[in-house]
């Protein structure tokens, strides 16, 4: 075979997208580890099942006809046409790689979408019906709202910038997962009569920084792989600017925590950190190393407003999904429309980039809300949407999956008891 410069340019770009691909796949671990660490250890294998999940149902409903209707030919500006099983008239898209490649890249993102909204119904949820939601959201909802912003919809016609998915992935999936969460309700003991949130103890702090570790290892894919081309000379700059919103996300949560409550709180620093991650998703390309700093900083802070916002509300979110992907997402959506370099308006003094950012913004927050509230209410239909009292009593594990993750026999304890051990830890 003789190798010609572009032949060679085109295997390095397919190298360099399936392993980026592999590294966003690599998130699902991250999700994995990240989940069961804040959760309860009696439904940890849960989180597991849920996850394995996401990757086998959800790959195989995005290559029926997920990606037809994101990535086919437009139709209004709303819809895929084309493309379903890989087959059909996909020639519009114009891709720098082979489409069996960019399908592998795309699934992995689809992947990460339902995984955002398994954490916020952690502990609750019926596992038949999460089933359900994963096709309901790996087949109509992501989809057709990745097909505005990036398949040639509406949002693409004007203009919109979103490079790797603050808007399309987080916050979608982000308000996918408020809605969720409300639908299902919070956890048994969650609130106390009185209205206040109790203390419901992580089972393994470390392990879920690893699964954080591996969140921000994956991240490299997921925003600098997204120039589809191993040649593209931002891809320094989009890595530099993915570190340094992420560091700039968990050190101001450290050190907020540290002043306001006397002692640096572990959970917001995994979590500030990865709002940093998700703050930085849209403008990693385009805004400059001062910009993604202020970016990580603030999604930190907007995370830990977030976070008290839900509890004030009595809404349920045992991994913070809603304040990290949801809100962080926004606010890095709207970032872009006042710190890219071209366009922004800090920079070139015009409005119509951060119009069309909120625009596109509030189209998809408000598409993942709508469509998972309504999903999971036809859904209920069909199937319980939350697990019994028994069943949460006892713990998903057992419930749904019969097996436990270890020997843990002392999880099973009164309700009241564990009501007391939360006062106990809170007054600490």
């Amino acid at each position: 075979m003789n190798l010609t410069l572009e032949s060679l340019g085109t295997g390095m770009d397919t190298v360099w997208v399936v392993l980026s691909a592999a590294m966003i796949l690599l998130m699902e671990g991250g999700f994995a580890l990240l989940e069961a660490g804040f959760v309860r250890y009696k439904n940890s294998v849960n989180i597991i099942m849920k996850v394995f999940a996401d990757i086998t149902i959800g790959t195989l409903v995005f290559y029926v006809f997920g990606f037809a209707l994101m990535y086919g030919k437009d139709a209004g500006g709303i819809i895929g046409t084309s493309g379903f099983v890989l087959g059909g008239d996909l020639s519009h898209l114009q891709l720098p790689v082979s489409l069996d490649t960019y399908w592998l890249f795309q699934a992995a993102f689809t992947i990460a979408v339902i995984s955002i909204v398994s954490g916020a119904v952690a502990e609750r949820i019926n596992f038949r019906a999460y089933l359900l939601y994963i096709v309901l959201m790996t087949g109509l909802i992501y989809p057709i709202g990745g097909h505005w912003a990036w398949g040639g919809g509406w949002l693409t016609k004007l203009g919109m910038q979103d490079f790797a998915g603050s808007a399309v992935i987080h916050a979608l999936g982000g308000f996918s997962a408020l809605a969720a969460a409300l639908i299902v309700g919070p956890r048994k003991g969650k609130f106390n009569k009185a209205g206040a949130s109790t203390i419901s103890l992580p089972s393994n702090l470390p392990l879920a920084s690893v699964g954080a570790f591996l969140l921000w290892f994956g991240w490299f894919g997921f925003n600098a792989g997204s120039t589809l081309s191993a040649t593209d000379v931002r891809i320094g700059h989009i890595a530099l600017t993915t570190m340094l919103s992420a560091a700039s996300g968990g050190a101001v949560t450290l050190v907020y925590t540290l002043f306001r409550y006397q002692r640096s709180d572990a959970p917001s620093v995994i979590n500030g950190s990865l709002a940093g991650l998700v703050g930085i998703t849209a403008g990693c390309a385009f805004v400059s190393d001062s910009a993604a700093i202020l970016i990580g900083a603030i999604s930190g802070l907007l995370m830990m407003a977030a976070t008290s916002w839900l509890e004030g509300r009595r809404i349920d979110d045992p991994v913070g999904a809603f304040p990290v992907h949801a809100v962080s997402g926004a606010w890095g959506t709207l970032a872009v429309g006042l710190f890219a370099t071209d366009g922004g308006l800090f920079y070139s003094g015009s409005w119509h980039l951060l119009g069309v950012q909120a625009l596109g913004l509030a189209a998809l927050a408000v598409w993942g809300f709508v469509l998972t509230w309504v999903g999971l209410k036809l859904i209920g239909l069909l199937v319980p949407v939350r697990s019994s009292e028994e069943e949460e009593e006892i713990g998903l594990d057992i419930s749904y999956h019969g097996i436990m993750a270890a020997d843990r026999s002392h999880e099973f304890i009164d309700h009241e008891v564990r009501y007391s051990m939360s006062e106990e830890h809170r007054n600490v």
